[in-house]
């Protein structure tokens, strides 16, 4: 097995078990309260509403508003890791057919992995921080993710052509 084949599917394996450790992590102690939350800050603001406090009514649907958006956070770095992991282990099955130099393949590879934990963790990040540098990770990352992808589409595209060759 090659180098690049090893890190993809080692790779994916690993990730695909960080992702389920945080989903379990995050469905045993944390959802249950950002539930908690969510339901707690609609409440306040449907009475806020009824009682005419428009006030109280926007700080309560901030509240939601921000609790939602890291519950959504946390699911889909959850989501983005197994997928991701997935995909990883796919690729490092057919990775030997990529038409190119063992060298660009472990490039590709380590593009690949790399980009497949930052996306996610980025996406993490932006709970704790809605600066820029949470989101350029982000952005950097799906970049990567991308220009890997492409690479290896290329190397699997040329590796069929010169097989009917």
């Amino acid at each position: 097995m090659s180098n690049a084949r090893q890190i993809l599917v080692i790779g994916g394996i690993a990730l695909a078990v960080i992702g389920m450790c945080h989903g379990t992590w995050y469905a045993v102690f944390a959802e249950h309260q950002a539930f908690d939350r969510m339901g707690g800050s609609l409440t306040a603001a449907f009475t806020h509403a009824a009682q005419r406090q428009p006030a109280q009514l926007a700080a309560s649907l901030e509240e939601y508003r921000e609790a939602k958006y890291s519950h959504e956070r946390q699911v889909d770095a959850h989501g983005h890791w197994i997928g991701l992991a997935m995909l990883l282990i796919v690729l490092g099955v057919a990775f030997d057919r990529v038409a190119a130099t063992e060298w660009l393949r472990l490039i590709l590879a380590i593009g690949l992995l790399t980009s497949a934990v930052l996306f996610p963790l980025s996406v993490l990040l932006q709970t704790m921080s809605h600066g820029p540098l949470a989101r350029g990770l982000a952005i950097a990352s799906s970049g990567l993710m991308i220009a890997a992808l492409g690479g290896t589409a290329l190397g699997l595209a040329l590796g069929s052509a010169g097989e009917k060759a």
